[in-house]
């Protein structure tokens, strides 16, 4: 079976490992250790090659790597420089469709950076010259692993990351929030009633209620910025537990030094390299403030959701663009799907931070092995919110138009038009109204003029949408 898309000529390569002897496709960047990997880890059927950035923060670790080794003597330069090359490439995306291991696997993350390590092995004995899988001039271990282990190499991969990608989110953010804000702009004219606990409450505009919308995810643009900050520390250089074994005593320094260049990120080694190995808090961190962001964007459609029903039986105070037809049995249907499927995502998110704390939480001792689905989580999150906000944004947001009627309708026949009149009337002359207007089925405005309250001047004057929707100074 071919597990990538190159054809296969049906030549093969005998390649060994601990375990014993594999034949991989000719064509295949990747080697023995990649193959049993596969064979071992069906679970999710997302494998690394679905993203791309999480690619780029191997290739940018393996470059690092090679280029502190060849500094120290440790790494041939012409091997070195093969090296670098392939990983160039590697993070330029030729050789994405080879990264085929599932996200989520054992042995914490060891068949990932493998995987790396065969296709950069093989990339750069192409580049030295050489046939793929003629390991003696450049072996996936000795050189393009030199220096490292798994359990700093992988979380290092993820920290750049996982910068990258919330860059990536932060611009999606930025898109939709500027989005609500041009719809706060052009609804800023229009009169509808506000509500708490789904009853009628005081008289606001719908541009306020877009604004708010556009106020609160841009409160996530600082959050998200502030946790980006927690993967610039990172553990290369720490080997297998953090104590450096198998390094030289310079190459946590010289590495993380090429690897800023590489990435031109401010990256900086980690204070404590055991507890770095260890500690996966920075994941935490930063899921839990997706789950923020998923939290707030479900409220928000959750309220398209409402503010659209009807369009006869529901509150109908905005339309939302059609997309498709809403039903196989009911005629002339149309439901909110885009509002409907960002829900879904965001119910998504919020799953995936459970998980995300919980595997956290099972570290022991000096590693956490629950890390491939911590990543698998994270990364999923981020692709699946910037999907749904870009798809918000263009599908629903910037097509949404204002039904002034109705709001304007709904406010003037709504019994909470009159705590509008409160500092006016009084608290118990208001209750009073109120409570006629329920029992009488009257307007809040009539029976005013009826009571003989006050003039229609001063009432007009007060119920102008200018004068209830922002704070007034009253006359004793």
């Amino acid at each position: 079976m071919n597990i990538t898309n190159t054809p296969l000529s049906g030549k093969t390569r005998r390649e060994h490992d601990l375990l014993g002897e594999l034949d991989v496709p000719v064509e295949y960047y990747f080697g023995v250790q990649t193959m049993r990997a596969v064979d071992n880890f069906h679970i999710s059927r997302v494998t690394l090659d679905l993203f791309p950035e999480f690619i780029k923060g191997l290739a940018d670790t393996k470059q690092g790597a090679a280029m502190a080794n060849r500094d120290l003597g440790l790494l041939d330069p012409e091997v070195a420089e093969a090296i670098i090359k392939a990983c160039e490439e590697v993070r330029a995306g030729k050789f994405d469709e080879h990264f085929v291991v599932d996200m989520v696997q054992g042995g914490a993350g060891t068949s990932t950076n493998m995987n790396a390590n065969e296709v950069i092995a093989n990339r750069a004995l192409e580049l030295l010259g050489h046939e793929k899988g003629e390991y003696k001039y450049c072996h996936p271990n000795n050189h393009v692993n030199l220096s490292q282990s798994t359990n700093d190499a992988y979380p290092t991969a993820i920290h750049v990351a996982m910068v990258r990608s919330i860059d990536k989110l932060i611009v999606a953010l930025r898109d939709l929030v500027a989005a609500f804000e041009a719809k706060a702009r052009e609804f800023a004219h229009v009169i509808k009633m506000g509500r708490t606990q789904l009853q009628d409450a005081v008289p606001m505009t719908l541009g306020q209620e877009f604004e708010s919308y556009a106020a609160t995810l841009n409160d996530e643009i600082a959050v998200l910025e502030e946790n980006k900050k927690y993967f610039y520390e990172i553990n290369m250089g720490a080997t297998a537990i953090g104590t450096g074994i198998n390094s030289d005593p310079d190459y946590a320094d010289l590495c993380t030094k090429h690897m800023a260049t590489v990435t031109g990120m401010p990256l900086v080694k980690a204070h404590d390299m055991i507890a770095a190995t260890n500690d996966t808090s920075a994941f935490v961190m930063n899921s839990s403030a997706q789950k923020r962001l998923a939290v707030k964007l479900s409220k928000i459609c959750n309220d398209l959701r409402l503010m659209a029903s009807g369009p006869r039986c529901g509150l109908a105070e905005i339309h939302l663009p059609a997309r498709q037809p809403g039903s196989s049995i009911m005629p002339g249907k149309v439901n909110p799907v885009i509002p409907e499927v960002v829900n879904q995502v965001c119910f998504r998110v919020i799953g995936n931070d459970l998980t995300v704390t919980a595997a956290a939480e099972a570290a022991q001792l000096e590693l956490n092995v629950m890390e491939p689905v911590i990543v698998h989580c994270m990364f999923e999150s981020i692709e699946m919110m910037i999907n749904a906000m870009n798809t918000l944004r263009v599908k629903c947001i910037d097509g949404i138009t204002a039904n002034e009627e109705v709001c304007r309708r709904l406010v003037y026949n709504s019994i909470g038009l009159v705590t509008a009149l409160n500092p006016y009337l009084g608290y118990e002359t208001s209750t009073m109204l109120a409570k006629e207007a329920l029992e009488s089925g009257k307007g809040v405005y009539d029976l005013v003029l009826e009571h003989k309250l006050m003039s229609q001047a001063e009432l007009d004057d007060i119920l102008k949408p200018e004068n209830m929707v922002a704070p007034r100074r009253f006359k004793k």
